[in-house]
């Protein structure tokens, strides 16, 4: 797959008619959405994708503006030949209310006052983020999405939509998320937030103008980095190794550079984030809960949406038995949902990093890859033939796998490279002695992941591709389908 960049691209601004009424009775009565998209709308207004950022994110989520030197947040899965395919989809992605990249926020000039609102902006949920955005998209004229996709407070927001818009969505891609926040998320956050309202210069909320809480914030935000990353991530990157010295300081300075690392993803985010959206989101996140009558089953019970449901094997924020849980519930309501884990060391950070499996997953769950995309032409070999013949063809085509076909040229049975070592090791002669006749195949229209279920099932790395009739034509390798995933990077 050629995979390439949406290229320069600009921010838009939506200002919301009518207000926004919010989850805790009050109302933004002026409300701006900033939004970002990349490919063209199809005329029945049904290829829309909407992509739904996480806490630091923003609507920039992929190309470049013009002079930046980095794409944005999630370039590795947005673009042409990419997993949202731009070729294909109109991909949205929009920054949240309460943010502080353009949509309106605590930083945000209050009309009541012409100053900042700074806490005076009134406290919100996923929902009320989730009802903005349905009025962009209401804007935009899309009566149903496509999909809606994301990762971490994303996902929460993807799952809010497909609860609370059931009619308005198809598919719901969920990645490293839960369906309500645990003692340990809010835990988290809080120290966070305290460490924000605990910096002199916080003020209260009131530091626009003057001296911005940088310390408070910096610490705030290297406290939630650790959740980001896995302890193999953290050995694997930094180990023990000391920051620019050969031996320990005996001080308070900075002695490893993992304490660098911190100090750095601290200094660079109070740059780019303000310290009071940084309470909202938060807030937000923590009072984030699905559960309907303390079911989480009972939530799902409406729900139209087909689902990709994605975990990471090392994320210790949400792992994958908080995403598993929301599987459980969607099947328990006969939803159509399927289940993947990513397996990486990078922890919660991998659903932005980890761009071979997540294309792989998301393009074919989007749109599924067939068996006839992948697989390779089938060398076989003639039912009556010796050993020595089989291995031969084996050698002379470098396969490892040689379908054996009857007569009339109908699948009989299969060699493998291991009968072939075991036949010269028993001294056989004859196919019919080392041939497995109990061959699992595959039809050329079957997804792939019905394939790769088949290969793990029977725990067999090789399928012969059979028509209708049973003639053999083609084969399909765990090779062919890692390959495949291998194209994404």
């Amino acid at each position: 797959m050629s995979a390439g960049s949406v290229g320069i691209v600009k921010t838009h601004y939506h200002h919301l008619s009518g207000g926004l009424p919010l989850e805790s009775g009050q109302k933004l009565d002026e409300v701006t959405i900033a939004y970002e998209t990349y490919g063209k709308l199809n005329k029945d207004k049904s290829n829309a994708i909407l992509i739904l950022h996480a806490l630091s994110g923003d609507a920039h989520a992929a190309g470049r503006h013009e002079g930046d030197k980095r794409p944005g947040w999630w370039d590795i899965v947005i673009g042409p030949g990419k997993a949202f395919d731009t070729d294909k989809y109109f991909v949205i992605c929009s920054n949240i209310i309460g943010g502080c990249k353009g949509s309106t926020g605590p930083s945000s000039i209050n009309p009541s006052t012409g100053k900042p609102y700074g806490l005076n902006f009134p406290v919100i949920t996923i929902g009320d983020m989730v009802n903005a955005q349905k009025k962009l998209i209401d804007f935009l004229g899309i009566e149903q999405l496509y999909a809606v996709a994301g990762g971490s407070m994303g996902g929460m927001q993807a799952l809010q939509w497909c609860v609370a818009y059931p009619d308005s969505v198809r598919r719901g891609i969920i990645i490293a998320t839960a369906a309500y926040s645990r003692p340990q998320h809010i835990a988290f956050n809080e120290v966070g937030r305290r460490a924000i309202m605990s910096d002199p210069n916080w003020n209260r909320g009131d530091y626009y103008g003057g001296e911005p809480p940088t310390k408070g914030l910096a610490l705030a935000r290297m406290v939630g980095h650790i959740t980001y990353l896995s302890d193999e991530s953290m050995q694997q990157k930094f180990g023990r190794r000391l920051k620019d010295k050969e031996r320990y300081g005996y001080d308070f300075s900075t002695d490893f550079q993992v304490e660098s690392y911190l100090q750095h993803q601290g200094g660079a985010f109070v740059k780019r984030f303000d310290a009071n959206s940084y309470l909202y989101i938060t807030k937000a996140i923590d009072y984030f809960d699905l559960k309907k009558n303390g079911s989480l089953d009972e939530a799902f019970r409406a729900v139209k949406a087909r689902f990709l449901v994605i975990s990471v094997t090392s994320d210790w924020l949400y792992p994958p038995y908080q995403s598993k849980e929301i599987v459980m519930a969607l099947s328990s309501n006969g939803v159509d949902v399927s289940y993947a884990e990513i397996n990486s060391i990078y922890g919660h950070d991998a659903f932005l990093l980890e761009g071979g499996q997540l294309n792989y997953l998301i393009s074919n769950f989007l749109t599924p890859k067939l068996v006839k995309d992948v697989m390779a032409s089938a060398v076989t070999i003639d039912e009556n033939s010796s050993i020595e013949a089989a291995a031969r063809a084996m050698l002379d085509s470098g396969v490892s796998h040689l379908p054996v076909v009857s007569n009339g040229g109908t699948i009989s049975g299969i060699v493998t490279a291991w009968d072939i070592s075991k036949a010269v090791a028993l001294k056989y002669t004859c196919l019919d002695e080392i041939m497995t006749r109990n061959v699992v195949t595959i039809r050329k229209c079957d997804t792939l992941e019905a394939a790769a279920a088949k290969m793990e099932l029977h725990d067999i790395s090789a399928l012969p591709v059979v028509d209708d009739a049973g003639h053999v034509i083609g084969i399909l390798t765990s090779d062919g389908i890692s390959k495949l995933i291998g194209q994404h990077k």
